[in-house]
């Protein structure tokens, strides 16, 4: 991984949200590469239950202050950093008032899933490619975490298809144990067509639910990690009839071999 640069994007990430499967896996696998000598980048929305003081969090001028148009509606990206100081990792945060400050991460105290998560994955996608421009910073290798995150691949490849800077970057998607039930908001389909992305790109997400959104995040990566035991049947089989390279599951006391080897030799050659 030596010199390698790694941009990983994450809907969770301890030490900032409660430790679950993805928020410790976005730390686990960027402490492994930074550890061998790889360069990263992590990004994540800023959720309103983020303690901006505890973690110190502040605001990058340089890199906020731009518009993202979400369905037509211009939304303002802020970009705020921090540091997980014993890593000496900085992390990026997606920020926008709208979609970001209540004190909740996808759900509301009755646990009912917010009614814009659509466009906050939308944003986040877009955020995401938008500061790293910004940055003009060429990552090797995009690993993608979360359901949060999964339009980034999709994104990505069909409406930066043209963007030089990720001309040669690699796309892996980690997928994990569903995480919502029910489906997002329909009309995610007509948001995402709205930026010139062709139907039959985007067809699965007539019906967006979790394993519609990942098969979306998978069909525009180049490989597959299976990061949990219980991945939903229907999407496990899908993946296998990708014929993409895929590394099945492995224990976080294992993985980091396992990583290193798969992106050394599956993803990377």
């Amino acid at each position: 991984m030596n010199g390698k640069k790694i941009l990983f994007v994450s809907s969770e990430l301890v030490p900032y949200l409660p430790e679950n499967e993805v928020s410790l896996m976005s730390y686990e696998a960027p402490r492994m590469v930074n550890s061998k000598g790889g360069q990263i980048r992590i990004f994540m929305p800023r959720y309103g239950n983020i303690n901006e003081r505890r973690h110190q969090l502040h605001e990058v001028i340089r890199l906020s202050g731009m518009n993202l148009v979400i369905n037509d509606m211009d939304m303002p990206l802020i970009i705020k950093v921090a540091s997980i100081p014993r890593e000496r990792i900085q992390v990026y945060f997606i920020d926008n008032e709208e979609y970001f400050k209540r004190k909740a991460t996808f759900t509301d105290e009755n646990g009912q899933m917010f009614a814009d998560n659509d466009e906050r994955a939308i944003f986040f996608a877009k955020g995401v490619v938008e500061t790293v421009k910004k940055l003009n910073w060429t990552p090797d290798i995009i690993h993608v975490h979360g359901w949060m995150a999964s339009l980034l691949p999709l994104y990505l490849r069909q409406y930066y298809a043209d963007e030089p800077l990720f001309a040669d970057s690699k796309i892996v998607t980690s997928v994990y144990g569903k995480s919502f039930e029910g489906s997002l908001d329909k009309e995610i389909y007509n948001k995402i067509a709205f930026d010139g992305i062709p139907e039959e790109a985007i067809s699965l997400l007539k019906e967006p639910t979790y394993n519609n959104m990942l098969k979306v995040g998978v069909n525009f990566s180049d490989a597959i990690i299976l990061a949990a035991e219980g991945i939903p049947e229907e999407l496990q089989e899908y993946i296998t009839n990708l014929q993409k390279p895929v590394l099945p599951y492995v224990s976080l006391q294992e993985f980091e071999e396992a990583y290193a080897n798969f992106y050394n030799t599956e993803v990377l050659n």
